[in-house]
Parts: C-alpha cells; sequence; structure tokens
C-alpha cells in the first residue's frame, strides 16, 4: 500500500472527447488532499483517432500517469486495448478504468459497482428486492443489470423504446433477464422491489411522463443515474408516492473508488464532505 507521506508523485486522469465536463478531477483531487497522498489527477482530451496511441503511452510511462478513467467514447476502444481486463469489462466489452502493472494495461468496469455501492450507503439491505426494472438499454443498463444479477436480484425486466436493444442486452447477460418495450411497463412495474432510469429522462429539467410508483411494492427503491439536477423529476414522483430514493450523484461517486485504490494505494471514503463539494460545483456551474 502506497504510504501517505512519501514524496513520489503519482498521476492519473480522466481520458475522453470532450472531457472538459468531467468531475473527476474534483473527486479524486479531494481525496488526494484529504489522505495527504503526493498525487495528481487531471483531464486528458483524447480523440478517437488517438486512444491506442495514448494507451500504448500508458503502457510504456511514457504519458506519465499509472492509470486513467475511461469516459465518453473510449469506454469499448479501452478494453480492446488492454492487456488483461477483469470479468465484468469483459463481460460488457467495456471499461472505465485502467492501470498499469508489470509493463501490461489492466482494464475494469466499475460502474455497476459504483451503481450498488451507492445503494448499500444509501439504502443497506436494498438487495432484499426479488424484482427490478430498468428503464433504458444503454451503456449503463449493461452494468446495472450485471451488478444486480451478481447481488442476487431474481428477476430483471429490462424497458425500452426499441425493443430489439432490450433483448439485445437480456439474450448478452441471459438468465433472469426479460426484455419489454414501453407499453408493459405498468405491467412489469406491479410489486417491483426496486425501478431504476438509466435513460436521459429528465436531465437538466427535461419532461418526463407520469409513473405509477404506487404500482411498486411499498418498500421500493426507485433509483436514478442522472445527476443534473441532484433530485430529477423522477426522484420527485417516487417521494410523492412515499418511496425511498437514490440519486445519480451517489454512483458517479462509489464508481470511482476502485481506480483511485489501484493508482495511489488507499481504499477512499465517499463522505458527506466530498458530496458537499460536488454539488457546490454542480450548482455554480451545472
Amino acid at each position: 500500500m502506497t504510504d501517505s507521506r512519501e514524496t513520489h508523485l503519482r498521476r492519473a486522469c480522466v481520458i475522453g472527447h470532450p472531457v472538459s465536463q468531467s468531475r473527476s478531477p474534483l473527486v479524486h483531487g479531494y481525496w488526494l488532499k484529504k489522505y495527504g497522498i503526493s498525487g495528481d489527477y487531471v483531464r486528458e482530451d483524447v480523440a478517437p483517432g488517438e486512444i491506442a496511441g495514448f494507451v500504448d503511452r500508458l503502457r510504456s510511462g511514457e504519458a506519465g500517469f499509472v492509470g486513467c478513467n475511461v469516459t465518453i467514447p473510449h469506454k469499448m476502444a479501452a478494453f480492446e486495448l488492454a492487456d488483461e481486463a477483469d470479468e465484468n469489462a469483459t463481460l460488457l466489452g467495456a471499461a472505465n478504468t485502467l492501470w498499469v502493472e508489470n509493463g501490461r494495461v489492466h482494464a475494469a468496469n466499475t460502474d455497476g459497482l459504483g451503481f450498488t455501492g451507492n445503494l448499500d450507503a444509501a439504502h443497506p439491505g436494498w438487495d432484499y428486492a426479488e424484482k427490478a426494472v430498468m428503464l433504458g438499454a444503454g451503456g449503463s443498463a449493461r452494468s446495472i443489470v450485471m451488478a444486480l444479477k451478481q447481488r442476487g436480484i431474481s428477476h430483471i425486466h429490462i424497458v425500452n423504446r426499441t425493443l430489439a436493444r432490450a433483448s439485445e442486452l437480456a439474450a448478452r447477460l441471459g438468465e433472469r433477464v426479460d426484455a419489454h418495450d414501453m407499453d408493459r411497463l405498468a405491467e412489469v412495474m406491479k410489486g417491483a422491489g426496486l425501478f431504476v432510469n438509466t435513460t436521459s429522462l429528465g436531465m437538466k429539467g427535461g419532461a418526463v411522463p407520469d409513473f405509477d410508483f404506487g404500482l411498486l411494492s411499498e418498500n421500493a427503491i426507485v433509483a436514478d443515474i442522472v445527476y443534473v439536477p441532484l433530485e430529477t423529476p423522477i426522484l420527485k414522483q417516487a417521494k410523492a408516492h412515499g418511496l425511498k430514493t437514490a440519486d445519480g450523484l451517489g454512483m458517479l461517486l462509489h464508481q470511482a473508488v476502485p481506480g483511485f485504490e489501484k493508482w495511489f494505494g488507499r481504499k477512499p471514503e465517499v463522505d458527506a464532505a466530498l458530496r458537499d463539494e460536488i454539488i457546490a460545483d454542480l450548482e455554480a456551474n451545472g
């Protein structure tokens, strides 16, 4: 484990295109300061045609980073270019975290861990739910469905405007996962213990339809991966039905934990002060 008193500067970054909107430097910068670690974390804008060269420089040490987070549009390429990948990245065909060990680039996908870590912190014991409903079938949905399966959720229903896309995801992730179009949303919501929005519905104040959250079980949890605004229209509707909720900021923070531990040698804590710092930035900059 890295001694927080050491003077050697370890550097990590987040790569994407564009990447200027990423809050990752705020998150990792907070932890570096909190634990007194001599390190740095920055944004690196990497165009699509430059990702292979970046990974080569990461591997050789020329880039000067011990690892990086990966955001749009590089998650699939990062997985393909890595020398080794964990189970989650392999199943999803995408990686959001890279690190270097013995001259080899390792890849992981921590999005699902971020989602379940957030629920563990906000609502311990949430995984009593036997039935979950997932709205959307994009990249985040893939990670979350797999994480729910790993936590033992008995049945997961993916509901998407395009049935074919939901069906492809259900087929990829195997047993206990079913696909539906929007016409069947109310039917599959009945008695569910977890409802997750993985779409962009409600982002930055966008309009959303009315959901009949009264169909869910009385102790259900409604989660949203959108975090701008922090309390989305979907979460407001759920609270109006007296349901517990989990916002998207928690997922963003918890998915960052494994990477920080790999790069800087200490498992960080997602605490209230970190949330407050990111919320203040969101309110100031949108």
